[in-house]
């Protein structure tokens, strides 16, 4: 099958022609955590793809797993992972549901939010150290090497509330790092204590 728009072959026989842009997910790196202090991404170290090669990035975080109860964070560098700490301003509000079904809430919750703070981003709080649990989730991260905009992301994370009984508890994220700096790094950890295990995944979209 041939298809044809304003004279230019898009496909031809079921090939598409390599100038039109498929916006696929394409893997660029996976880190495994084992009693790790944290699991950084630094933009030409050990294959790691994170500038203007692709027009936004996934991270997907599989069963990561604390040493203790705490919360899973991170924080983005723009020298390359020297330091951490861009100012930042979010959001972050929860709906978790009881497994007895005694409580079902969804509301805002402004301890965890950040404005126009140097402190860690918080993906999912009370994430529980309970041998079977470990959040899961995603984290969508736009054009990192923009020199025009402030560097925007949304976070979905699902957990398990660390109090009894226990909770399933969405964490939905929101925000911007408010620099028209390169962002070219960007770490995971736990608020407190280790990583005791757990796997991200680094996708570039588009480009």
């Amino acid at each position: 099958m041939t298809v044809i728009s304003n004279g230019t072959n898009l496909i031809n026989n079921g090939a598409l022609d390599s100038a039109i842009p498929t916006g696929k997910m394409t893997l660029i790196k996976t880190l495994t955590a084992s009693g790790s202090a944290n699991l950084s991404f630094v933009d030409g170290a050990s294959s790691v793809v994170f500038d203007g090669t692709y027009d936004s990035y996934v991270f997907k975080f599989i069963n990561m797993h604390p040493a203790s109860d705490t919360s899973f964070v991170f924080q983005t560098s723009t020298n390359g992972g020297s330091s951490y700490g861009v100012t930042a301003t979010t959001t972050i509000f929860r709906a978790y549901h009881i497994e007895n079904g005694a409580e079902a809430l969804f509301g805002y919750q402004t301890s965890y939010d950040l404005a126009q703070s140097t402190s860690d981003v918080t993906l999912a709080y009370t994430n529980s150290s309970d041998a079977d649990n470990g959040c899961c989730g995603v984290l969508n991260f736009f054009s990192p090497n923009s020199s025009t905009f402030v560097k925007n992301f949304t976070s979905d994370i699902s957990t398990m509330r660390n109090a009894s009984p226990d909770a399933s508890i969405r964490n939905l994220g929101a925000g911007y790092f408010n620099t028209t700096s390169t962002i070219n790094a960007i770490q995971f950890k736990m608020a407190s204590g280790n990583i005791d295990s757990g796997v991200i995944k680094l996708y570039g979209i588009g480009g």
